[in-house]
């Protein structure tokens, strides 16, 4: 096969999608630390699974067509770091040959370089040893493969052989990795995604996966408050969410995506637009979901219409049980501040000390771009400040803070404790520019602890590690273990508590018995009388202990 149309490019990202699928446990268990968050599997599932869906939706013969599709999938579903850079990889590929209908062996060499290019771009510090190095090495030796080959099987033959070589070499650029034992995780996904890639070229089908968790059905019932939670049905203003698609035709009105843009603004919130071409993707919360269609046929038909009643939704999710009240002001209010995290006792904390919305997430549930966009226009502000709390949702949040109209920064927080002084540094009165740089130097006034529970015998930074034994981690470092959670936080406090330490602020989690944090409590006290403590219930899952230091 010398040359390759939209079609055939889209059976590749289903086979693809389907092979990464299959595989996604086995990636989240190359997680370096044994803890209970090994979800770089699940998030470069979610985020292909959303660009494989897009593409579903615009099977084209154009090739530049199928790829723009892809790229816009993926983007609005991208989850985590993995996938966010798994969004990238697939976004310069698709802008290089957004033009061309058909691609030769060269061609699609350098669109993967291209790819390339855009990833490291959206890494503020690229590392070695990671998602990066495969791409990067499988693009080269494509490059230099297509010199000679001009038929696309021999060489995606050559990329996979050159993905697979490369994700061996990964322990050898990332000590840590060396140390565990492990290959990189998300360059495992993505060897995933070109073995699919292959298949399909040789006629080879790898069997379907199960359908793609949702994100309501990542976290159970218990932990489901999410932004919704914090709004009485009654006050959602504009209660239809409307979704559909227009595709696009030259005896229509001339069709400009700004205008159509700010036509639509007018019959509600939450607005998202996103067009080429040939079409244009419209969600919208309305009161008047028959007037948004109407307007979308003024440039064409339309299709995949689903309009949903979002009280009766809302209604189902949280009941009577309103645990959490936001109410939704009329007009704008002049800064919104977005918060993630895990835990309903953390949630009802950050919403005391000034946060606007908590997207329900964290540790092994990263929200996608698109959770983090609908949050921020529900949101009803001017300005917008994001605080991911975890490193591996900053990229989404970042990307989330391009796609969205308004003004929106990212505060890039890795904790919780680091949220939490970030916005008690927020000045209402203050310039964006001016609270995001505030804000961000207040992350180093907090050090951060975790106590939770190994998934795995382990070895790493010396320590000795065995399956259910308690981990505390200071900082992102592992720096004790054992079998007795007690003295497990007692060595983790040892490890942080200085002579500066004025604050401790302990969050415990749904499996910590009161009788142990009375004990913890009344330690802390005894131990470091100088320091001001500090005890609340975070209920968050997974982490015993949450502790922060100031």
């Amino acid at each position: 096969m010398k040359e390759l149309d939209g079609k055939k490019f889209a059976g590749m990202i289903f086979q693809g999608a389907a092979n990464l699928s299959n595989n996604a446990d086995k990636v989240d268990a190359l997680n370096v630390f044994p803890v209970p968050d090994g979800d770089t599997g699940t998030n470069m599932n979610l985020s292909m699974t959303s660009g494989s869906k897009e593409v579903k939706n615009n099977v084209d013969e154009h090739i530049g067509k199928v790829a723009g599709a892809l790229s816009k999938g993926l983007l609005m579903g991208a989850r985590g770091n993995s996938g966010v850079i798994l969004s990238q990889l697939f976004r310069g590929f698709g802008k290089s040959i957004e033009n061309k209908a058909t691609l030769n062996t060269k061609e699609f060499a350098a669109a993967l370089d291209a790819g390339v290019v855009s990833a490291y771009k959206a890494v503020m510090k690229p590392v070695e040893g990671t998602i990066l190095t495969v791409a990067k090495d499988a693009a080269k030796q494509a490059v230099e493969t297509a010199e000679t080959e001009e038929d696309l099987i021999g060489l995606m033959e050559a990329v996979v052989k050159e993905a697979k070589a490369s994700l061996k070499r990964t322990p050898d650029l990332l000590p840590v990795l060396k140390e565990v034992g492990v290959v990189d995780s998300g360059g495992q996904g993505l060897v995933h995604v070109y073995e699919g890639f292959l298949a399909e070229l040789k006629g080879e089908e790898i069997p379907d996966a199960p359908v793609a968790p949702s994100m309501d059905e990542l976290v159970s019932a218990e932990h489901h408050i999410g932004v919704q939670g914090f709004m009485n049905t009654e006050d959602i203003e504009f209660g239809y969410c409307t979704e559909f698609m227009v595709k696009l035709e030259e005896d229509k009105a001339s069709f400009d995506e700004l205008t159509f843009r700010e036509e639509l603004s007018e019959l509600g919130d939450s607005l998202l637009v996103i067009s080429d071409d040939e079409m244009a993707k419209v969600h919208i919360h309305t009161e008047q979901p028959g007037k948004a269609l109407s307007q979308g046929q003024l440039y064409g038909s339309l299709i995949k219409i689903k309009i949903e009643n979002m009280r009766e939704q809302h209604t189902e999710i949280v009941g009577s049980d309103h645990r959490v009240e936001k109410k939704k002001p009329a007009e704008k209010q002049p800064y919104a501040i977005i918060t993630v995290s895990m835990g309903e006792g953390i949630a009802e904390l950050f919403r005391s000390i000034g946060a606007t919305s908590v997207i329900e997430g964290g540790q092994t549930m990263n929200p996608s771009t698109e959770d983090i966009v609908k949050a921020i226009e529900e949101a009803h502000a001017e300005k917008v400040i994001i605080l991911p709390n975890n490193k591996n949702i900053i990229m989404a949040a970042e990307q989330a803070a391009e796609v969205v109209e308004m003004d929106a920064v990212v505060v890039p927080s890795k904790s919780v404790p680091q949220g939490m002084a970030a916005i008690l540094a927020f000045n209402p009165a203050g310039e964006l520019t001016d609270n995001k740089e505030t804000m961000t130097d207040a992350l180093g006034t907090v050090k951060t602890g975790q106590v939770t529970f190994a998934v795995r015998d382990t070895s790493i930074d010396g320590i000795t590690i065995k399956k259910d034994d308690h981990m505390g981690i200071a900082e992102g470092k592992i720096v004790t273990s054992g079998s007795s959670r007690f003295d497990t936080v007692k060595e983790l406090l040892a490890h942080m508590m200085d002579e500066d330490a004025e604050i401790v602020t302990l969050l415990y989690g749904e499996d910590s018995p009161e009788e142990e944090v009375n004990e913890v409590t009344a330690y802390l006290e005894e131990q470091y009388p100088d320091a001001e403590v500090e005890v609340h219930n975070g209920k968050q899952p997974l982490y015993s202990y949450i502790v922060s230091i100031e």
